[in-house]
């Protein structure tokens, strides 16, 4: 059984009909231009936007699951992390255990795998803003959830809180979580298992990224030309 099945999945004007399915364990990654419908597929997928997508979350249909069910089975993280009111960084992580009854387990680990401890009763809105991101990733860790749609959340990150990020993603989806996170650094879409890649509003193309992300198409949907030794490297045209 796919940890997530989305099909049909369309918003006029900004994403054609998407199909997509992820098995349980993975830790898959949305990429394409500014504009492709990355952020749109994901909302559709975490059921936040509108849509007469098919969704479906470990085999059940997305519309049957109560509000509180979703709170369990999944997290977001949006693309921005702004707070308007003062509350403390744990505060904002042990929301992430309302929908189990605000019992807080896993709430201060997520806090140490984010390394906020010493900001613990910091109001979030004093923080950087990669110190906010990793506060809204530490709350979507305490959910404990099996399914994680993360909204670009490297973007506001250093190279080290960036890879810790990515490890910490590994090490959930081996324990059997499923992770889809849109990004645009494809050095580090490499190193995940599953990528799907969008253009236009349309899925040009899904599957491991060696396979999928060939010079040829990275040319095609992004205008820049690959090397891939020693490293990848990109080079405009």
């Amino acid at each position: 059984m796919n940890a997530l099945e989305v099909r049909h999945a369309g918003v006029p004007g900004r994403l054609e009909a998407v199909d997509l399915c992820l098995p349980r364990g993975c830790l898959a990654g949305l990429i394409g231009p500014n504009g492709a419908g990355k952020s749109t597929l994901l909302q559709i997928c975490a059921g936040l936007l509108p849509s007469d997508a098919q969704v479906s979350w470990s085999g059940r249909p997305l519309q049957e699951l109560s509000v509180l069910e979703r709170g369990r089975l999944a997290s977001w993280v949006p693309q921005e992390a702004r707070f308007e009111f003062g509350f403390s960084v744990r505060s904002v992580v042990a929301q992430g255990r309302f929908a189990h009854g605000d019992d807080e387990l896993g709430v201060d680990d997520a806090i140490a795998q984010f390394e906020l401890g010493d900001l613990r009763n910091r109001p979030v809105n004093q923080l950087s803003g990669g110190e906010r991101q990793r506060v809204l990733l530490a709350r979507a860790v305490a959910t404990g959830a099996p399914l994680h749609f993360w909204d670009e959340p490297l973007a506001p990150l250093d190279p080290r809180h960036a890879l810790d990020l990515l490890h910490l993603g590994t090490r959930l989806t081996r324990a059997g979580s499923t992770i889809l996170f849109s990004l645009h650094d494809l050095r580090l879409a490499h190193c995940l298992d599953y990528v799907a890649v969008l253009h236009q509003g349309r899925l040009r193309a899904a599957g491991s990224p060696g396979e999928v992300l060939t010079p040829e198409l990275l040319l095609e949907v992004f205008g820049v030309r690959a090397r891939t030794a020693p490293g990848l490297v990109l080079e405009l045209p």
